[in-house]
């Protein structure tokens, strides 16, 4: 059971989370000349009101379609056209794009989860607070408030740091070499108090666990950036962990079995080493673990 984790920590080790928060960041609307329906995918925002989005269908939207969403308190046009369906559109409105987005937005689900949440915490870490995410930081799905106050009863350290999530982590390979592929910027940050705290725990000893992909992406981030050092750091990483990565920030993590031929399934390789994990997931797949978002777990360490 995932809340044995406990037994696998001791006083003086420390748990790296991200904080970042989804937002309801798919859209249904419908194009306002035709009436064709359109579903934008919130990625980023590049400036003011206009953001990147993933449009479907793509091949419906070129620079200047219009689509409006709801009762028509919400529209976007269609700014730039970027490659693989990608499109920035500007939105216009009166009020606050955010309560907006809450009332029309629904949770970015994965496409294998075919159900709509009852409860959009569902797709939340119990510790998420800085809004910005395209989707969740599943790694942090399977701690509960109660799980976490233990932790830190035992003795372990808590720390956050945020990482927006983007589509580009979950997008698979598809060049002929892992070299060729192009990996999404997706923005960080970590504070003063997270870098002291690191730093302090690291030079009395105690092992650094980051919990998920992107809390590793961001620590490795930093610490290549910083000749080894935890400091306090914010910009944006298309940093692309695979075999053959030299690890500087952390000595284990906490993630989900994710797709093959993933970037992702490349970053544990690189911790674990390719045979691990290969044995890994087929003990996993004999034993019918659960995969992917809402799935079962692993400890590298």
């Amino acid at each position: 059971k995932f809340k044995e984790i406990t037994s696998f920590l001791k006083p003086g080790d420390c748990l790296v989370l991200n904080d970042t928060k989804v937002l309801p960041a798919r859209l249904y609307g419908t194009k306002k000349d035709t009436g064709a329906n359109i579903e934008l995918l919130l990625l980023k925002q590049i400036e003011g009101d206009v953001w990147e989005t993933l449009a479907k269908p793509a091949k419906r939207i070129q620079v200047g379609t219009e689509v409006v969403f709801g009762d028509g308190q919400l529209s976007a046009v269609c700014v730039k056209e970027l490659e693989h369906g990608g499109r920035e559109f500007e939105f216009r409105y009166e009020g606050i794009f955010e309560e907006i987005l809450d009332e029309l937005g629904q949770m970015p689900l994965p496409p294998y989860i075919k159900e709509r949440l009852a409860e959009r915490s569902r797709y939340q870490t119990v510790y998420a607070r800085e809004e910005g995410s395209a989707a969740a930081p599943t790694a942090g799905l399977h701690f509960t408030e109660e799980l976490l106050e233990e932790i830190k009863a035992m003795g372990v350290h808590l720390a956050f740091i945020t990482l927006h999530v983007g589509l580009g982590t979950f997008r698979p390979v598809s060049s002929d070499t892992i070299e060729g592929h192009d990996m999404h910027a997706e923005f960080y940050q970590m504070n003063a108090e997270t870098a002291e705290l690191l730093t302090k725990v690291r030079e009395e000893g105690g092992k650094i666990y980051s919990v998920g992909t992107t809390s590793t992406r961001t620590l490795e981030t930093i610490t290549r950036d910083h000749d080894g050092k935890f400091v306090e750091a914010s910009g944006w990483t298309n940093i692309f962990i695979y075999p053959g990565f030299e690890f500087k920030a952390i000595d284990g993590m906490i993630t989900n079995f994710h797709l093959p031929k993933s970037t992702l399934i490349m970053l544990i390789s690189a911790l674990a080493g390719r045979e691990h994990v290969l044995n890994a997931y087929e003990m996993a797949v004999k034993e019918h673990y659960r995969f992917f978002s809402f799935g079962d777990a692993m400890f590298i360490k």
